[in-house]
């Protein structure tokens, strides 16, 4: 049974589109190109709001095969993974190098959020916290891409979030701050469809944003997809795909767990017995072979 609910767990694409064509085109020797304007931003890591935003945009020319990607994350964390954690995962590692080296991906925070929220329901539960940290930067920098990055901004944008309302939630274009010069920049780059690339990722991050701002309302997330041009009908099939993983995931984890404590208590079981069997063959043989108890029995 428990291989049979690990074996259910899947994520179809992550994007709307995972064709070859969208790849930018293989050319050997060629290195990543980082290209920067002041219309947007990369991260949050800028220390004012009030400057100019710069965006950092990688141009990746090289792309690698999948299996390069699969290669450096095995390289990276050499530790075996249970099944049900890895299954997952390395069927997300796949679906996440596509996007990745699409023409039109461009990192940005809410995706960045997105995907931290999925890894941790996913790996809530994992033997060791010092090892699901492992995997995670194992996983984010066989992309080549930055874990702390991914990390940091998750928890900036976490943390805007609590202070909103779903009023605020909404109203981001009319306001100044960081994190509202972030969503005003995906918005335009998502109305021109240039430099943005959705993701079932993106739409678990604007759940996460909604959830945060306790914004309980359904028509608070048609208003949110308006106000970034994003497609609501999308966003609505990812996050019923979303909610039927962590489903199954938290059915395969109960089945194992049961699994485990039937395991212990055979063990426990065997142990006893095993015990017992050695207590009485102790006592026979010293019984046995007590030659006052042979003279006894003469």
């Amino acid at each position: 049974m428990v291989a049979t609910a690990i074996s259910s767990l899947s994520l179809p694409a992550l994007g709307q589109s995972d064709k070859i064509s969208n790849f930018a085109p293989c050319r050997p020797l060629a290195s990543t190109i980082r290209i920067c304007t002041k219309s947007s931003r990369h991260s949050l890591t800028s220390r004012s709001t009030s400057r100019s935003l710069i965006h950092c945009m990688s141009t990746v020319t090289d792309v690698p095969p999948v299996s390069e990607t699969k290669s450096n994350f095995l390289k990276a964390y050499k530790r075996p993974i249970p099944s049900i954690y890895n299954t997952v995962l390395q069927e997300l590692i796949v679906q996440q190098h596509l996007m990745r080296y699409k023409k039109t991906y461009r990192y940005d925070p809410v995706f960045a959020l997105g995907f931290v929220t999925v890894y941790d329901q996913l790996m809530e539960g994992y033997p060791s916290d010092q090892d699901r940290d492992a995997i995670f930067k194992a996983y984010i920098e066989a992309l080549n891409e930055d874990p702390k990055q991914y990390r940091i901004d998750a928890q900036k944008m976490e943390e805007w979030a609590r202070s909103q309302t779903s009023a605020s939630l909404v109203d981001f274009s009319s306001r100044q701050g960081e994190i509202e010069a972030l969503l005003k920049d995906i918005a335009g780059r998502a109305a021109s469809k240039e430099g943005f690339s959705y993701s079932r990722f993106f739409a678990v991050g604007l759940f996460r944003l909604l959830e945060l701002a306790s914004a309980t309302d359904p028509t608070v997330l048609d208003k949110l997809c308006a106000s970034l041009n994003i497609n609501k009908k999308s966003v609505d099939r990812d996050l019923d795909v979303y909610r039927n993983l962590l489903s199954k995931l938290v059915q395969a984890k109960e089945l194992l767990r049961e699994y485990v404590e039937r395991e212990k208590k055979k063990q426990g079981e065997r142990a006893e017995s095993q015990k017992a069997n050695e207590t009485i063959s102790k006592c026979l043989g010293d019984t046995l072979y007590n030659p006052s108890f042979l003279v006894e029995w003469k």
